[in-house]
C-alpha cells in the first residue's frame, strides 16, 4: 500500500509555514473556496512527479512576495518510510530529495511514488485536441516506464531543435538537407519505440476505459476507442522522408508521434460533438480511472487518487458509485476536497470506512 502520512509547507503557494498530519486512507479537506484545499492537493501531486499539476513554472508555485518554498512529504509504501523533499532556492535552483539523498536526474523520481489526480479542467481531455491526450498517456505510461520517459524527453529535445532547423532554412534562404538527415537518424529510433510501448499499453488501457464508461453512465452507449497514429502503417523514419517537403513549407515536423492521438466516438460520430455534460464527465472519469486500475495492476499496489471538487462534477448517485468503485478493500488512499464538509461526511458514512476531515477555515 502506498499512503501519504505528513505533509510540510513552507512558502508554497497561500502557505506561509504549516504541516498537515495525514492519519486515514480516506481523507476528506473541506473548506470555502480559496481557502487553499486544491493546494494541499497539488503539493501532494508535486512530491510525486517534481512539478505542479497545474502550472509548468516552479516559481508560479512560490508563495506571493517569497523567492522560494520547501516542500515535504512523507510516504508510507510497502511498510517502508521515505520523506520526500523539494526546495526551490532564491536563485532558481530546483533541489529533489528522497530521504535527504538527491537525484543526479531529477526525471529519475517519476513512478516511484505514483498518483492519480481528477481536477476541474481535466474535461479537456475529452473537449480538447489531442495534445492533452498525449499527456495524459505519457503522463501514466511514464510512471512505469523510465526508458519510455527518457527517450521522450530526448524526442521532444530532438523534434523542438529540427523545428528551429527548419525555420532557420526559410529565414536564411539556404537548405541543408544532410543536417537534417542527422535528426532523422535520432529520431526515428526514438518514435519507433515510443509508438511501440504507447500501442502496448492502449491495447489494455482502451477497454478498460470502455467497460469503465459503461458502467458509470449505466447502459452501452456505443462508445469506441481508438489509436490514431500513422505509425500503424509507416516506420518514423518513412513519415520524415515522405514530408520531407512539407515540413520544409510548414517550418515544422509534421508528422510522427507528437501527433498520436486516442479517437472516442459515440456511434460513429466524434464524441465531443454529439456528447452531453454527463457523458463527457462519464468519459472523463473512465480515462482516469483506468489509468488508476492499470497503473495498480503494473506497480502491485494502489496509486494515490487525488479528487479535486469532483462532487460539483458529478451526481449524487454518480458520485457513490464512483467512491465504492474506487475505494473496494482499504489499500488506496483517497484524498478529496469540497466545499462542503457535510457532503463530504456523508459520502465517506456511506461507505462504511473510517475516515480524516481536514476543515479549513
Amino acid at each position: 500500500m502506498l499512503r501519504v502520512t505528513k505533509i510540510s509547507l513552507l512558502q508554497f503557494k497561500n502557505y506561509g509555514q504549516r504541516e498537515f498530519p495525514v492519519e486515514n486512507s480516506l481523507v476528506g479537506i473541506a473548506g470555502p473556496n480559496g481557502i487553499g484545499k486544491t493546494n494541499l492537493l497539488d503539493a501532494l501531486y508535486y512530491a510525486c512527479f517534481t512539478r505542479s499539476y497545474f502550472t509548468k513554472s516552479d516559481q508560479m508555485v512560490v508563495q506571493k512576495g517569497q523567492s522560494g518554498f520547501r516542500l515535504e512529504v512523507v510516504f508510507e509504501k510497502e511498510g517502508q518510510q521515505n520523506t520526500v523533499t523539494a526546495i526551490l532556492r532564491e536563485n532558481g535552483k530546483k533541489e529533489f530529495l528522497v530521504d535527504g539523498i538527491p537525484y543526479s536526474r531529477i526525471s529519475q523520481h517519476i513512478g516511484l511514488f505514483p498518483a492519480i489526480m481528477i481536477g476541474p479542467d481535466d474535461i479537456q481531455i475529452i473537449t480538447e485536441g489531442s495534445e492533452v491526450r498525449r499527456s495524459y498517456l505519457d503522463s501514466l505510461i511514464s510512471q512505469m516506464n523510465g526508458t519510455y520517459l527518457q527517450d521522450l524527453i530526448y524526442y521532444n529535445k530532438l523534434i523542438t531543435q529540427r523545428n528551429s532547423l527548419l525555420k532557420q532554412f526559410t529565414e536564411t534562404r539556404t537548405w541543408n538537407e544532410a543536417l537534417l538527415d542527422v535528426y532523422t537518424e535520432q529520431l526515428s529510433p526514438l518514435g519507433d519505440r515510443i509508438f511501440s510501448t504507447r500501442k502496448e499499453v492502449l491495447g489494455i488501457l482502451i477497454p478498460i476505459i470502455g467497460k469503465l464508461y459503461e458502467s458509470i453512465a449505466g447502459k452501452d452507449e456505443g462508445l469506441t476507442l481508438q489509436y490514431s497514429s500513422l505509425l500503424h502503417s509507416k516506420s518514423m523514419r518513412s513519415l520524415l522522408a515522405e514530408n520531407l517537403e512539407k515540413d520544409r513549407m510548414l517550418q515544422r515536423t509534421s508528422q510522427g508521434i507528437h501527433r498520436d492521438d486516442i479517437i472516442t466516438t459515440l456511434f460513429d460520430e466524434p464524441f465531443k460533438n454529439i456528447a452531453s455534460q454527463g457523458q463527457r464527465k462519464s468519459l472523463l472519469f473512465a480515462f482516469k480511472l483506468a489509468a488508476f486500475e492499470y497503473l495498480k495492476s503494473q506497480k502491485g499496489f494502489s496509486p494515490l487518487l487525488l479528487l479535486d471538487d469532483v462532487f460539483e462534477k458529478l451526481d449524487a448517485e454518480r458520485m457513490h458509485n464512483l467512491l465504492v468503485q474506487v475505494s473496494a478493500g482499504t489499500e488506496t488512499q483517497i484524498i478529496i476536497t469540497d466545499t462542503h464538509a457535510e457532503r463530504i461526511k456523508t459520502h465517506f458514512n456511506q461507505l462504511n470506512r473510517d475516515f480524516q476531515l481536514i476543515e479549513m477555515k
